[in-house]
């Protein structure tokens, strides 16, 4: 009887922070700005973040919603459920920015819009987006996609000890097991510096 081995799990590529900070300084707008930064804090998909109406954005509370529905650029949520996602001060900041130096008075309800391109006022698609992001990659050197921008977010987050609960939630996933089965390997290639944080290492009762 043989014994396959199993293939390794190809781990999600994560942007550094190095990586994050370089492509929103290539933005030369300030909307292309905030939709990198809105995809870095929030860990949203990029469908998410093109389906966002003004009044999913709570300022004073600083939230962003998360809201199932049709968009008439076919952006797509995936998940079934609203959600709610904690966000920055500096992030709202960004938002206003946007609003006062470059979207206007102009009528509509989505946040992202074609403000250059054709037809004007309409809300972002995603080949405008994939348009940015080679552009972006072509200025930086970084040849990254959208969604590793939700693969830092997670990755953070557990790093930073966030549990695990909390995370799937905010990423918007239907079952904790998904979260475990893209992020588990997180469990391995930090316990090391969890115990040591801990003292596990240092200062042994039993000598080996």
């Amino acid at each position: 009887m043989r014994c396959l081995l199993k293939a390794p799990k190809k781990l999600p590529r994560v942007l550094t922070a190095a990586e994050s900070q370089s492509i929103l300084d290539a933005c030369t707008r300030l909307r292309d700005r905030f939709l990198f930064a809105v995809l870095h804090e929030s860990g949203v998909r990029v469908g998410e973040a093109l389906g966002l109406r003004h009044e999913d954005i709570a300022a004073a509370e600083r939230e962003l919603a998360v809201v199932p529905r049709v968009n008439d650029n076919g952006a797509r949520t995936k998940s079934r459920q609203s959600r709610q996602i904690p966000i920055s001060a500096e992030l709202v900041r960004l938002y206003a920015d946007y609003l006062h130096g470059e979207y206007g008075d102009l009528d509509s309800d989505y946040v992202f819009v074609n403000l250059w391109g054709r037809p004007h006022g309409h809300p972002l698609a995603y080949p405008a987006v994939y348009d940015l992001v080679r552009r972006i990659r072509r200025s930086t050197g970084i040849d990254f996609d959208p969604h590793w921008f939700r693969h830092g977010t997670a990755t953070r987050m557990l790093r930073d000890g966030v549990p695990i609960e909390v995370v799937s939630k905010i990423l918007g996933h239907a079952d904790l097991s998904t979260t475990l089965s893209v992020y588990g390997h997180l469990t391995a290639e930090d316990a090391r510096r969890v115990l040591q944080d801990a003292g596990w290492f240092s200062g042994r009762e039993v000598r080996l």
